[in-house]
C-alpha cells in the first residue's frame, strides 16, 4: 500500500467509564478530575472529564494499525487540546498525511479529534512509516 500526501483516515472510539479507568490504571494518573464526580463537578469543567492522552492514544492506535500502519515508529507529536471529552462521550479521530520524505520514509501528519461537531485536539505527528507504505 503505497501512501501520498491527502490520504486520510478516521475512526470513532468510545469513552467509557471502564477505558478510562483502564487508562488512568496503566498510565498511574488518578487525578481526581478523572474519577471523582463530586471533585470534578467543581472544577471549571463541571463535571469529570478524560485523560487528553487518552484521546492522544486514540490518535497514536490509527498511526499503528491504520495509516501508515502496523511498523510505523513515532518520531515527534505536537497536541492542542481544545476541548474536554468526558466519559459517555465518542470522539472521532482522524489522521491525514501532509507530507512525505521517501528516502527517509518519514511522514508527517495532522491529527485531530472530534465530540460531535466540536473539535477538541489539533495536532501534528511526524512518523517513520514501515517501508510498504512507499512501495
Amino acid at each position: 500500500m503505497s501512501i501520498d500526501v491527502g490520504d486520510r483516515f478516521q475512526r470513532e472510539f468510545a469513552v467509557e467509564d471502564a477505558v478510562i479507568e483502564a487508562f488512568g490504571s496503566a498510565a498511574g494518573d488518578r487525578n481526581p478530575v478523572h474519577f471523582d464526580d463530586r471533585y470534578a463537578a467543581s472544577t471549571r469543567f463541571g463535571g469529570r472529564i478524560a485523560h487528553g492522552m487518552l484521546t492522544a492514544s486514540f490518535l497514536s492506535a490509527i498511526l499503528g494499525n491504520d495509516l501508515p500502519g502496523p511498523g510505523t515508529v513515532y518520531l515527534g507529536q505536537t497536541l492542542r487540546f481544545l476541548a474536554p471529552v468526558r466519559p459517555g462521550d465518542r470522539v472521532r479521530c482522524e489522521v491525514e498525511v501532509t507530507a512525505l520524505e521517501p528516502r527517509r520514509r518519514r511522514v508527517v501528519l495532522a491529527t485531530r479529534a472530534w465530540v460531535g461537531e466540536t473539535q477538541v485536539v489539533d495536532g501534528e505527528a511526524t512518523v517513520i512509516a514501515p517501508e510498504a507504505a512507499f512501495s
